[in-house]
């Protein structure tokens, strides 16, 4: 599951596009202004950015640029009234990776955000192997040793996460900010409890769970295949 910041400072609008994206799925954090959402993405990482450029304070054009110069790789995705051709070319040159111009319709959008996160540095694997496990994320199925187990979404999204860093330990702060929204006031205690049932549903009887525990570090998949192909 993607997690996507959303900038825009028009309260309903921001409303709307954060409800109609997580009913696509995805985590979405959102924001009303330029200092905000720098702030936000010097402490947390996103899998992209949709971005207004009539933003108080900071501008979205200015957000894009210092993100950019930053070293911030995630796409981003212009969504503003200004739509002729001379903004379109500047947002773009100051590093966005799309640019939709308002009125625009939500399946568009949305075939824009699925297009941005399949390209390379974006959520490109649609089906994901772990040692014993598969994902197939369109379709939310999950495989353990070639049987289809329930997992909830957030169950899902989070051995999603693990799955696509393979090799890479999070604690239970690093998966709370990574696999839920920041406006849940959710504990880490969540994440633990989360994490303890989501093991015993993808452990096989005898078997070692794949997701293991680094004392001092946090949760980890271990895919000794996968390191030494990196």
């Amino acid at each position: 599951m993607a997690k996507l910041l959303v900038v825009e400072d028009n309260l309903e609008l921001a409303t709307i596009l954060a409800t109609w994206l997580k009913a696509q799925g995805y985590v979405v954090d959102a924001v009303h202004n330029g200092e905000d959402a720098m702030q936000l993405l010097g402490s947390f990482s996103y899998d992209l950015l949709i971005l207004d450029w009539e933003l108080p304070g900071i501008e979205g054009i200015t957000v894009c640029e210092r993100y950019r110069k930053k070293g911030g790789t995630s796409p981003i995705l212009f969504l503003t009234g200004r739509g002729d051709i001379d903004s379109k070319v500047m947002g773009l040159e100051s590093g966005a990776d799309d640019y939709l111009a308002k009125p625009f319709e939500f399946p568009e959008l949305g075939a824009r955000v699925k297009s941005l996160l399949r390209r390379p540095g974006g959520m490109v694997q649609n089906v994901i192997n772990a040692p014993g496990i598969s994902l197939k994320v369109n379709s939310h199925v999950a495989l353990v040793s070639g049987k289809e187990i329930n997992l909830t979404p957030r169950e899902f999204s989070l051995l999603e996460f693990l799955m696509r860093h393979q090799n890479k330990a999070y604690s239970s702060k690093a998966l709370l900010d990574a696999v839920w929204p920041l406006d849940s006031a959710l504990s880490e205690d969540t994440v633990r409890s989360c994490m303890r049932t989501l093991r015993k549903k993808i452990t096989v009887d005898g078997e070692d769970c794949a997701i293991k525990t680094l004392q001092g570090y946090g949760y980890v998949i271990e895919n000794k295949s996968e390191s030494s192909s990196s």
